[in-house]
């Protein structure tokens, strides 16, 4: 059999690793990929016995040429199966073998031609992600939410305990922390849960809009209302209003939006007759409603009747040890829908992902996530896959988080007063943005300041 020029630039032509093997299981000839995935040189190869691979896969018969030196001349092909095959330095290599028989002109036997893909790598991840899975739930999360850190149990068992009663519930947090699924848990563990579930986001319409769309309006109430409609308050009888961005609520509606918490009754635009409405109130803000009320633009005795029992979602960073499942739980929702072959994160990209700050919470994990999705081709995410915002904030000599706002990047402390201080200067000494950089509400931020006994002037010299 000729195995020339020609063959070899044939072979070297293909990715996966290709050996050709004559009827006495003698390697002929082997790509460059063969080479690498074994470990040895070409003239180790050429000339040896296949057995020097100790291939998992093959059953050799040794007891001549051709069908009685193995079964692969006797069946004449081989399709994907897993084998192990030795490394030169005694390690064992995952791989996926074919392999296809050679004829003459008279049907003899001239040799095979076996390609071997390296998938040590695919089941290294995939190992990983199972023994995730099996101690992390993955898979199920908690309703939706995913996350097994302390701050986080706290947080599951706040929803537990709540969603078996009727009260009024605020859910705080900063933008990304999983505020609207917090109120779906909440709904779907409690009694209503077989009952809609009605979301409104108040920042996204003005106020003759958001009027209607909480309470329907009658045909002519306005121009271009030109049939009835109902509004989400009636959508959800029987079941749960979510009002998201509930501080962007315009002083007129928080009038309205209080009689009908009040008095379980609403009016269409247009129209003057009540209508009964049965709803549990389930709000969230990312505002620090109590310096709304000092301002005068959200209504104090409203905030009392919505803020009864106020849940918390946790910042990222205080909840860094869940940073990997999020990140996983994201690649797999993302292989799921572009059907590429990523299973997860090099422990470099790993690292650099637990470095970062995330002021965008698990939104700007989901996000970094999806943009890896577009530049990685392998199997799995590397650090030239991460934004560049990711990989600008985070330093991978010292192996610590960084905050990191605008262009500065300013070194985490272990002592609070410190923080505090780095924040506020960060912030230009606004303490609501401080407050959001630390994960913390804008009265601790002011709490801390008089704990410490911080002067913005001579602490901070700005």
């Amino acid at each position: 059999m000729d195995i020339g020029k020609h063959w070899q630039t044939i072979i070297e032509s293909v990715q996966d690793g290709v050996i050709i093997v004559d009827p006495g299981g003698n390697i002929m000839a082997a790509n460059t990929t063969a080479l690498l995935m074994t470990g040895y040189k070409s003239e180790e190869l050429i000339g040896t016995s296949c057995r020097i691979l100790n291939c998992t896969g093959c059953r050799i018969l040794g007891a001549g040429r051709g069908k009685e030196w193995c079964t692969l001349f006797s069946s004449g092909l081989i399709r994907d199966k897993k084998c192990l095959i030795t490394h030169k330095d005694n390690r064992s290599v995952q791989i996926l073998k074919s392999a296809t028989v050679f004829y003459d002109d008279d049907g003899k036997i001239v040799g095979a031609v076996e390609t071997l893909k390296d998938i040590s790598d695919n089941i290294k991840f995939q190992n990983e992600l199972i023994s995730l899975k099996k101690t992390y739930l993955l898979d199920d999360g908690f309703h939706g939410i995913v996350g097994r850190s302390p701050v986080m149990e706290s947080l599951f068992e706040l929803i537990e305990n709540v969603a078996a009663t009727e009260t009024p519930v605020m859910i705080l947090g900063q933008s990304g922390t999983g505020k609207e699924l917090v109120a779906r848990a909440i709904h779907d563990i409690g009694v209503r849960k077989d009952k809609p579930f009605i979301k409104v986001n108040c920042a996204a319409l003005n106020e003759s809009l958001l009027e209607s769309e909480l309470f329907g309006h009658v045909k002519g109430a306005y121009t271009g209302a030109n049939r009835d409609r109902i509004g989400r308050f009636e959508a959800a009888h029987g079941g749960s209003i979510f009002l998201d961005e509930i501080g962007d609520i315009p002083l007129s509606i928080q009038v309205k939006l209080l009689r009908v918490l009040e008095e379980k009754k609403i009016e269409k635009v247009g129209d003057n007759v009540p209508i009964d409405v049965d709803v549990r109130i389930i709000t969230a803000t990312n505002r620090d409603l109590e310096q709304l009320i000092q301002e005068n633009t959200f209504r104090e005795d409203l905030f009392f009747r919505i803020n009864v029992f106020p849940i918390r979602c946790p910042s990222l960073g205080r909840r860094l040890e869940d940073i990997p499942l999020i990140a996983q739980h994201f690649v797999t929702v993302n292989a799921r829908r572009t059907k590429k072959n990523i299973l997860g994160f090099t422990p470099e990209a790993m690292r650099r992902m637990m470095a970062y700050y995330w002021p965008g919470n698990v939104r700007e994990v989901r996000n970094a996530v999806e943009y890896a999705f577009v530049l990685c081709n392998g199997s799995s995410i590397g650090p030239e896959h991460l934004p560049e915002r990711v990989i600008a904030c985070t330093d991978p000599e010292n192996k610590k988080k960084s905050i990191c706002t605008d262009n500065t990047v300013i070194p985490s402390s272990e002592n609070e007063r410190t923080e505090l201080i780095q924040a506020l200067k960060s912030s230009g000494r606004n303490q609501t943005r401080a407050a959001h950089i630390l994960g913390i509400s804008r009265v601790t931020v002011w709490k801390r300041i008089k704990k410490h006994g911080i002067d913005l002037q001579r602490d901070l010299g700005i």
